[in-house]
């Protein structure tokens, strides 16, 4: 996975992180999250704010 497979991202951190608030959840350790995902295999300073909102966006969409 890559910074922008955002729904792809979305989805392995519900499986990874099932209880997380992810409402409530800091950028830099939502970005650590992804950078752990065991797919993620992109540069760790390819990301943004905007982008860990998207996913935290996305992220939150998956759980509902």
């Amino acid at each position: 996975m890559r910074w922008l497979d955002v729904r792809d991202i979305a989805i392995a951190l519900e499986d990874a992180h099932p209880d997380a608030d992810n409402v409530n959840l800091r950028f830099t350790d939502l970005r650590a999250w992804v950078m752990a995902l065991p797919d993620f295999s992109d540069d760790p300073n390819g990301c943004n704010e905007k982008i860990l909102e998207a996913i935290q966006m996305a992220w939150l969409d998956e759980r509902d």
